[in-house]
């Protein structure tokens, strides 16, 4: 059985004695980087297709190669493809299946290549896959705040620095605050993307290949926007893991901000909004009981990738030029991670869908805090009144409306002149969370003009047309 072990290694020729059994369980990374498969495959199948066109395989290998890969590649999809720790990972793994069915001719496959570029190369493609594929979720949380938006038109929420009531908002540009975000995130991904579709295949070991490969045409077959340019740098490169990671990761804290936010939002104290209960979870001793565990999890799931990322950057903070074996460690983050914010999105998306606002609730309280206090500053402004002047005389107005319990809309304007003789009738046009929104001039703010039109935008962005006249943005 050792001598069994011995001889299936693909690097065993020098060696005189087999692999100790607790070394390949040390070892192996087949048990998390089987899911690679396909990119092995398809970068097996791109470079085979270039040594044929140089003239390293004939036709015939090439035909028995891409045929004997696309075989595997179905068994494995079958579940009829066995697995062992004696083959160490996905790349030996299909190679041995491949040297079983062809013999010598599956031994070519391997010229001008090396692990070291082979592992760069399928971990590339599967980023370039996983990048595309988070776009598209991304993409759908989008488009769940764009499409909620008309019914949200009008209903306005207190927005808050430092945990405090600061300013009214609009819901709509709530909603669109995290399609912002969440577009920075994808722009992110797309530039990563630029980094990852470079082709590290023939760079082989460290020092290229005195073989006449041409690595241009392999990149071309595979879809890389460029080949990468030396091999020490590839050889030991993660980069591209590394990058993608943080991306992961930022994007993870806005899903993170968002669900600490309608956590409370849900709350008895809020009142904010109503979460679907399919969402939601009981307990198991409070009968009354409706828990956001899946927001809880979000929020909670981000710490795990930010984890992640810094496990890799731990990783190859000292790792001496050009492979080592330590950066077998990169996948299983970055598959975690994945992992977790897909899933992450994907409920996102459905949450975003189906939570109501409570109107009546978020109505009923919505003037408490002075949200309007700093509409009343600004329209003293046009009195021609200093901005740091017009800051302590609306203070000291707040103050006593507070001492009588009271909004500053219902101040007597006998009141308000008292603190300040510019100011006339004008003021309540000014007062009040809806006339404080309607106030609002500058680009980018919550007034209800500039809201319209960057949902239209957005609307338009994702073809989202309105289905009704009273959801139509002009």
């Amino acid at each position: 059985m050792s001598e069994q072990r011995k001889t299936e290694k693909a690097w065993s020729g020098v060696f005189t004695e087999a692999t100790d059994k607790q070394v390949e369980l040390f070892t192996e990374s087949i048990s998390f980087d089987q899911r690679l498969y396909d990119q092995d495959i398809r970068g097996s199948i791109g470079h085979a297709r270039m040594l044929r066109d140089v003239g390293l395989l004939n036709d015939e290998e090439f035909r028995q190669i891409e045929a004997g890969l696309l075989e595997i590649k179905s068994r494995i999809e079958k579940n009829d493809f066995e697995y062992t720790t004696a083959l160490e990972d996905i790349h030996m793994h299909i190679e041995k299946a491949l040297i079983d069915r062809l013999g010598d001719v599956g031994r070519k496959l391997h010229t001008g290549r090396s692990r070291n570029d082979q592992v760069s190369t399928d971990f590339r493609l599967w980023i370039r896959d996983a990048i595309d594929q988070l776009d598209l979720l991304l993409a759908d949380v989008q488009k769940a705040f764009v499409t909620r938006s008309p019914r949200d038109l009008g209903v306005i929420l207190p927005g808050y620095t430092h945990t405090q009531r600061a300013q009214p908002v609009l819901a709509v540009h709530y909603w669109l605050c995290y399609c912002e975000k969440f577009q920075r995130d994808r722009d992110r991904l797309a530039d990563c993307r630029k980094r990852v579709n470079q082709s590290s295949l023939g760079a082989a070991a460290c020092a290229g290949t005195s073989l006449p490969i041409d690595r241009f045409r392999s990149a071309e077959y595979l879809g890389f926007e460029g080949v990468a340019a030396n091999s020490l740098d590839i050889s030991s490169d993660r980069d591209f893991a590394l990058e993608f990671a943080f991306v992961m990761t930022a994007c993870a804290l806005h899903l993170s901000t968002w669900a600490e936010e309608w956590i409370w939002w849900s709350t008895v104290e809020f009142h904010f909004l109503k979460l679907p209960q399919g969402y939601c979870t009981g307990s198991s001793i409070m009968p009354q009981k409706v828990n956001p565990d899946v927001l809880e999890l979000i929020r909670g799931k981000t710490a795990r990738m930010v984890g992640n990322l810094q496990s890799l950057m731990v990783l190859v903070k000292g790792l001496p030029l050009a492979y080592n074996r330590d950066l077998q460690e990169d996948k299983q983050r970055v598959f975690d991670s994945f992992d977790t914010l897909s899933a992450s999105l994907a409920l996102a998306a459905g949450l975003v869908a189906k939570t109501e606002l409570d109107r009546e609730a978020i109505a009923a309280h919505l003037d408490e805090g002075y949200l309007d206090a700093t509409s009343l500053m600004e329209y003293l402004i046009r009195k021609d009144i200093p901005q740091r002047t017009a800051h302590g005389i609306v203070g000291r107005l707040v103050r006593s409306a507070m001492d009588h319990r009271l909004p500053l809309v219902e101040l007597p304007l006998s009141e308000l002149q008292e603190a300040c003789p510019e100011i006339d009738e004008s003021v309540y046009d000014f007062l009040g969370a809806a006339n404080a929104i309607a106030a609002m001039k500058s680009y980018g703010s919550t007034a209800p003009d500039q809201v319209h039109s960057q949902l239209s935008l957005w609307q338009k962005k994702f073809k989202l047309l309105p289905r009704t006249k009273q959801e139509t943005v002009q």
